[in-house]
This record gives C-alpha cells, sequence and structure tokens, in this order.
C-alpha cells in the first residue's frame, strides 16, 4: 500500500468508497450519491486552498481510502483546527488502511502549521472511534440527535488530538 495525494485519476475510486458510505453507512450523514464531476470539483476546491487529499494505493494504483481535512469553522481565531474525514473501501476495511491514511494525514496537518484536528464521529461507529483513541484523540463532546439517516436520530461525537506542543498561537497577520 502507497499513501500519495489524490489526482484526477482517482477521482472514480473516491466517488465509489464516497457513495457507498452515503448510501450504506451512517460514516456520512448525507443521503444522495454523487458523481465524479462533484468530487473533482470537491478536490480541486481543497488543493486551491492548500489543503491535502491522500489515497491509500495498492500496486495497481487502486484507490482503497481516502482522507482529507478542511477548516473546521470559517472564521479567524479557528485558523489552526481542522476537522477530518477518512474513508476506506468496503472491503479493505480492518486492514490498515484507515490508520495508515490517518498518520499521514496527522502529519499533513503538522506541517502546515495545524494545532489541534477534531473528527465527528457517528457516535455508534465503535471502529472509528477506537481508531482515533489508538492514535491519541480523546473524546471531548457529545451532541445527541443532531442528525438523521436511515429513518433514525444519530448522535454526533467530536474527539480532537492535539499536534503540536505550542502554547501560544501564531498571531494573526494584518493584510
Amino acid at each position: 500500500m502507497q499513501i500519495r495525494d489524490a489526482n484526477v485519476g482517482d477521482i472514480d475510486g473516491i466517488v465509489a468508497i464516497y457513495n457507498d458510505a452515503v448510501l450504506n453507512t451512517t460514516a456520512i450523514w448525507n443521503e444522495i450519491a454523487v458523481d465524479a464531476a462533484n468530487r473533482q470539483a470537491w478536490l480541486a476546491e481543497r488543493q486551491r486552498v492548500g489543503y491535502p487529499v491522500i489515497v491509500a494505493v495498492d500496486d495497481d494504483q487502486t484507490v482503497l481510502g481516502y482522507a482529507s481535512f478542511g477548516d473546521w469553522r470559517a472564521f479567524d481565531g479557528y485558523r489552526h483546527t481542522v476537522e477530518h474525514s477518512v474513508y476506506v473501501n468496503k472491503n479493505c476495511r480492518g486492514a490498515g488502511t484507515g490508520k495508515a491514511l490517518m498518520v499521514a494525514l496527522i502529519e499533513r496537518a503538522r506541517s502546515l502549521g495545524k494545532h489541534v484536528m477534531v473528527a465527528g464521529i457517528e457516535a455508534g461507529n465503535d471502529i472509528s472511534i477506537q481508531l482515533h483513541r489508538k492514535l491519541g484523540f480523546e473524546q471531548v463532546g457529545l451532541l445527541k440527535e443532531v442528525g438523521t439517516k436511515f429513518g433514525r436520530w444519530l448522535d454526533l461525537a467530536f474527539l480532537q488530538l492535539t499536534i503540536d506542543p505550542r502554547t501560544e498561537p501564531d498571531a494573526k497577520k494584518a493584510e
């Protein structure tokens, strides 16, 4: 398995993983599948703002999983915090793909000077919560019945990881 930056050649694999999560899981709280143009626009926007989209691929360059992060909230005071997503092909779960993507994503956030990484995970997704805990994330909140999918209310667990030792943030520079 190789972890690398995603490119447009990976879009079909990303779409397949995304749509499987939409249609069959509570990992994504969207209910409508997307097309390649949607994910290509998403990839282009992430790249435009300097945020990574990484993929795990096999020797044939088949996408096994993907991960990314973006701004946690759109206010200047949150500029050192990102929220991430990681999704793995249903046939590759439990094989270390998610962990490898997370480790690489945490490094990317650190290299961009981010301080905290936030995970919003459906509270019943024990596998994802356990993976995050093994990587040092701690659960810091639980929002009850804030989402719905498949005809039921969903709770959202928030976990966070402090990824650098700074005790003071960098000052925002006036533009």
